[in-house]
């Protein structure tokens, strides 16, 4: 690093690729090059940030250094998981798998009936669900504890969007067809996203959105099930609070009080089960048995009081056997084509944002990595499969897999032992289900669902980010006051906005030096912190792009119109530098560089020096491409805060 005299131009190096800035001083004060990174082409730029797009994982990394043979057996396996774990499949891991399945299924079939019935569907189709689904994902999916089967949010929303348009009593067999086809094109979404490794577009559905979606379309479930917990038969099918607690109320002749009474009874012990479970985890069997076991006890109940209980509303005759083909009943043309298609986009991001959460839960805790995009395409290609197959749209459950996990499931091979199970029940037992009431389903529903309802969750929103909260609320109240698919669409709308907010209007903070130290931190959050007189010193913490450029100018402008007031007010040391920290500006575009050269302008018309600090690489070059480093060279760029305003201030000695 060479040595200039105050009056010399500055020493460039010969490429023009990095800028240094030295002068002599007493004593020699060295300042660190500020260089631009290694050249690359258009093309070679292009691919870096498509990898870092798609593949942020570097899914090959696995495939570098093997023989040919090798990465087919890799690749094998990458697309079949299964054959991963299937190889050295041991009879421990099958006893442990054994006791699992067993496990989720006694949750599973009063469940799977229930939630069918929940999407005002025939109940028997929440055990085809049950069925075909998990089989597909134990080859697929690559997490070892997911329990595949319906849920209550998806089944919720698909029967609330398809009975806006058409009513499945009316017309079931047009509701069933587009059941089908949503749950086709759930599955397309799913499998697209994971294919083409577009899985970052969920993340629009922010964690605060969700909570509060879940929480209000878990307390419309909740009303809905007044229906068989009061023996209402023709309680409104809307899904709006106040419609429903009107109906409610003025149908109170038509309230039964053995059905009220047993009902609620079940609820009692189902509730008190699960209470059970969440206090002490081992007794996690509890709360996974006691709906299976409210099922029989329920139905033997009423089997035995038929005749003094003839007003009892129960399931009825349930069909025997294997999934029947459903791919002639997909709606691909028609008038009702679009309700299909939105149906199944809002009910696969649904499920695609639990599978994935789940599946990543319960893969931390055995400290295992599960990869979404992989599990999209095998949630996807399920719920394709279970179209074609007379399912509904299935994903992860939270309830099963957290009952798989604490039962000592190993592999997916659990979710083969469920599948197995419900396929002998669906062979052999079905006409044991004619007597179960639909009390119980509605009671089983309520205990799945009131653990969706998170005030906590809620109240720690408030605490740290209220625009957070904001977009809660709106998921929480839209559900509850217009709808559940408007509920969700509002909260989107207000996370993209809070998006937008920040980018629009990014952060900017006066920096202050903490004394003894070459250290400049925020003066309002640093008490020791304290302004360096002449230097107005400003950290901008984000990308400087066409959206906010104009803010940003101006917002500095004004900060340097407040420094002013305030020097004058306390006749402090004239202001003479403004010093730019950039060491947060992580991009720039050509707005941005206009919007600088501006305001280096505009400052220079009032006799002050704009200085940069640690432009980082991508900003440094699209600076020096567009000549704008140009006006920096001498004594504007610097790559600590410390460097600038030791050597602008020496400068100004050197000038006096």
């Amino acid at each position: 690093m060479s040595l200039k005299n105050p009056d010399s131009s500055p020493d460039i190096s010969g490429d023009e690729r990095s800028v240094t800035i030295s002068i002599d001083k007493s004593p020699p004060l060295e300042t660190q090059t500020v260089c631009l990174p290694p050249v690359r082409t258009t093309f070679q730029k292009l691919i870096h940030r498509l990898r870092e797009i798609f593949f942020p994982d570097d899914p090959f990394y696995r495939f570098k250094n093997q023989t040919p043979l090798r990465k087919w057996v890799l690749g094998f396996q990458y697309l079949l998981p299964i054959c991963q774990w299937l190889p050295s499949y041991s009879f421990s891991l099958f006893r442990s798998d054994l006791i699992a399945g067993l496990t989720i299924t006694s949750l599973a079939i009063p469940q799977g009936i229930s939630y069918a019935k929940l999407a005002n569907l025939p109940p028997i189709l929440g055990l085809y669900s049950s069925f075909v689904p998990p089989l597909v994902y134990s080859v697929l999916g690559s997490s070892r504890h997911l329990a595949v089967g319906p849920i209550s949010i998806a089944s919720l929303v698909m029967g609330t969007m398809l009975s806006e348009m058409v009513s499945p009593t009316d017309e079931p067999a047009l509701y069933l067809k587009l059941a089908f086809t949503s749950t086709f094109f759930a599955g397309l979404l799913q499998a697209s996203l994971g294919l083409f490794r577009l899985g970052f577009i969920i993340d629009f559905l922010s964690k605060a959105t969700l909570t509060g979606f879940m929480a209000g379309a878990a307390i419309m479930v909740s009303l809905q099930q007044l229906r068989g917990l009061f023996g209402i038969p023709h309680l409104t099918t809307k899904m709006q609070i106040i419609p429903v607690l009107v109906s409610f109320l003025t149908l109170r002749k038509e309230w039964s009080w053995q059905t009220i009474v047993m009902g609620f009874s079940f609820l009692v012990l189902l509730l008190t089960a699960r209470k059970i479970s969440m206090r002490n985890p081992k007794l996690f069997w509890v709360a996974a048995a006691a709906p299976l076991t409210s099922v029989i006890l329920s139905t033997l109940l009423v089997f035995l009081l038929r005749s003094q209980l003839p007003g009892i509303l129960k399931i009825g005759k349930l069909p025997k056997g294997l999934n029947p083909p459903s791919m002639n009943k997909l709606y691909f043309h028609g008038p009702h084509l679009g309700l299909s298609i939105k149906t199944g986009i809002v009910t696969g991001i649904l499920t695609l944002c639990e599978g994935i959460a789940v599946g990543r839960t319960f893969a931390s805790l055995q400290n295992y990595q599960v990869d979404g995009n992989k599990e999209m395409t095998a949630i996807g290609l399920m719920n394709i499969a279970g179209s074609c197959s007379s399912c509904i749209v299935t994903t992860g459950s939270f309830s099963r897999s957290a009952v798989n996990y604490n039962a000592g499931a190993k592999t997916a091979f659990s979710n083969i032992v469920m599948a197995t199970t419900v396929l002998v029940t669906l062979l052999f037992l079905m006409p044991l289900f004619y007597y179960t009431p639909n009390f119980i389903l509605a009671a089983i529903i309520l205990t799945a669902v009131l653990g969706l309802i998170d005030y906590n969750d809620a109240i720690h929103l408030w605490k740290i980010d209220k625009l957070d909260f904001l977009a809660c609320s709106c998921s929480f109240f839209g559900v509850l006051f217009i709808s559940v698919p408007m509920g969700l669409a509002i909260a989107v709308g207000v996370s993209i906005f809070k998006i937008l907010l920040h980018v629009t209007r990014p952060n900017i903070v006066i920096l202050g030096n903490i004394t003894g130290t070459q250290v400049y931190q925020s003066l309002t959050r640093y008490e020791k912190a304290s302004r360096v007189p002449s230097f107005l010193i400003l950290g901008i913490e984000s990308p400087i792009y066409f959206a906010n450029s104009t803010y940003i100018k101006e917002r500095i402008l004004r900060w340097v119109r407040e420094e002013k007031e305030r020097i004058e007010t306390n006749k402090g040391s004239m202001l003479k530098c403004i010093i730019l920290d950039m060491t947060a500006v992580t991009a720039i575009d050509t707005s941005g560089i206009d919007a600088i050269l501006e305001l280096n302008k505009t400052l220079k018309l009032s006799s002050l020096q704009l200085v940069l600090v640690n432009p980082v690489g991508n900003v440094m070059e699209k600076m020096w491409s567009s000549k704008a480093l140009d006006l920096f060279r001498m004594n504007g760029l610097y790559l600590t805060v410390g460097e600038a305003v030791a050597d602008v201030s020496s400068l100004w000695k050197h000038q006096q």
